[in-house]
C-alpha cells in the first residue's frame, strides 16, 4: 500500500519512512506542504500521514484543501503535544485520527493500521476471507491455519487484494499502490507477482478477470 508521508523534519521522516518500509508500505515523502498538498490531490494513496507544521502551507489548510475537494483518503495527522486546539481542529476538518509528538512508531505503525482497515470497512487486526487469515500486526498469513511463507513484496500484493476482497482491482492500481516511482514497472511485474502468490494460497483464491484486474473473495 502507498503511503503519503508529509513531514518537514528530515530525522523523523526518515525513521518513519524506513518502519514503514519494514511494515511492508511504499511511500513517498514530501517537506513542503504545498508539494504533498499537489500530490494527495493528483495521486491516490491508501494513507496520509501528515504533519501540521509544515512550510509553505499548514497542515491543516492542506488537509480542508483535501476534503472540500472530495479527497477521501484516510489521514493520520502529526502534531504537538501541547496543541489540543489544533488537534480539535484536524478531527472538525475531516482528519481519521491524530498522534502528538513525540510518539513511538509502533503506537504511529498501530493507528495507521486501523485508519486504513477502517477505510476498507474493516474493523478487527485479521482479515479474513474464506479460509485466508491475514494478522495485520505480525504482517503473517496463514491457510486453514498453516503459515504461508511470503516475501515482503507477496505480502504487500495478497494484502492489498484481502483489504478490498469482493472488489476488482486493476492491473495499474496494483503497479502504483505496490512499487516505489523510481522502479522500472510494467504490468507484466503484477502477473509474475500474482503467479507466485497463487503457488503459495491456491489460484482460486485470486481470480483474474481479463481486461480489469484481480480480485480475491469475488465468489463465482
Amino acid at each position: 500500500m502507498r503511503v503519503l508521508l508529509a513531514e518537514d523534519d528530515e530525522r523523523i521522516a526518515r525513521n518513519v519512512s524506513a518502519s514503514l518500509n519494514e511494515a511492508g508500505y511504499v511511500v513517498d515523502w514530501e517537506a513542503d506542504g504545498q508539494e504533498a498538498w499537489f500530490k494527495g490531490d493528483t495521486e491516490d494513496y491508501a494513507a496520509v500521514i501528515l504533519d501540521l507544521g509544515l512550510p509553505s502551507m499548514d497542515g491543516l489548510s492542506i488537509l480542508k484543501k483535501w476534503r472540500s475537494g472530495g479527497r477521501s483518503m484516510p489521514i493520520l495527522i502529526l502534531t504537538s503535544r501541547d496543541s489540543w486546539l489544533e488537534r480539535v481542529d484536524g478531527i472538525n476538518s475531516g482528519a481519521d485520527d491524530y498522534l502528538p509528538k513525540p510518539f513511538r512508531m509502533e503506537e504511529l505503525l498501530a493507528r495507521l493500521r486501523a485508519i486504513v482497515r477502517r477505510s476498507t470497512g474493516l474493523f478487527a487486526p485479521i482479515v479474513t476471507v474464506g479460509d485466508l487469515h491475514l494478522d495485520t500486526r505480525q504482517m503473517r498469513v496463514s491457510l486453514n491455519g498453516e503459515p504461508v511463507s511470503l516475501t515482503p513484496q507477496e505480502y504487500r500484493l495478497l494484502s492489498y487484494l484481502m483489504h478490498h476482497s469482493g472488489r476488482v482491482v486493476p492491473n495499474a492500481e496494483l503497479l502504483d499502490q505496490l512499487f516505489s516511482h523510481d522502479c522500472d514497472k510494467t504490468e507484466n511485474a503484477v502477473e509474475v507477482l500474482v503467479g507466485r502468490v497463487r503457488k503459495k494460497v491456491g489460484s482460486e483464491r485470486i481470480e483474474t478477470r481479463r481486461g480489469f484486474g484481480y480480485i480475491v473473495g469475488g465468489g463465482k
